[in-house]
């Protein structure tokens, strides 16, 4: 395989990977997010685009996982009353696919047991299981909010998790997107009923 394919490869992993947050095991992941102090949402009426690294018109499926975060981004964000187009937006979206190999440790367990039975007959048990260590993979989406007037960051949205079977399915996407923008802020548009933030 050459460096392109490899590239490729690596590029196409990396990206797949936010599609299987939704199957994520118990817990579910928590989002994590940061918001630069001094933006003032209220300001901030459209939205636009950064194109993200590794997306070009030749790689089918990376474009399909694309067109899927775009949109359970642009969805997210209509709902908090942006509104998406113009040349110049007040805030442009990017975001960032990644996995890593992860390694879970299980202590050893310890477990004691009495019990009783008729006839003041009393038993007893030590149960001693032994330590493992299981190999999985996490999957991470980063969402960022730049102000373009500024060209600085002002919010960016994390979410992380094991990595199971998935797809390429729209609600997959749409659910991971949307536990990562959680806390976005809202903004102004006419006619929203809820509070900016």
């Amino acid at each position: 395989m050459n460096m392109r394919g490899v590239r490729r490869f690596i590029s196409m992993s990396m990206s797949m990977s936010i599609l299987m947050l939704a199957a994520c095991t118990t817990p579910p992941p928590q989002p994590e997010s940061m918001r630069d102090p001094n933006a003032n949402f209220s300001t901030y009426h459209t939205f636009g685009w950064v194109n993200p690294a590794g997306v070009d018109g030749r790689d089918a499926p990376l474009q399909l996982l694309d067109k899927n975060i775009r949109a359970a981004i642009t969805v997210e964000m209509k709902k908090r009353g942006y509104v998406e187009g113009s040349e110049n937006p007040d805030l442009r979206m990017v975001y960032e696919t990644a996995s890593a190999d992860k390694v879970e440790s299980n202590p050893v367990r310890v477990g004691v047991g009495v019990g009783g039975w008729g006839g003041g007959n009393v038993g007893g048990s030590v149960n001693v299981g032994t330590p493992s260590v299981r190999n999985y993979r996490e999957g991470s989406l980063v969402i960022h909010a730049i102000d373009r007037e500024r060209n600085a960051e002002v919010w960016q949205g994390r979410i992380a998790g094991r990595l199971t079977e998935g797809s390429l399915e729209p609600a997959a996407v749409q659910h991971a997107v949307s536990l990562a923008m959680k806390d976005f802020p809202i903004g102004p548009a006419p006619g929203n009923t809820a509070t900016t933030q």
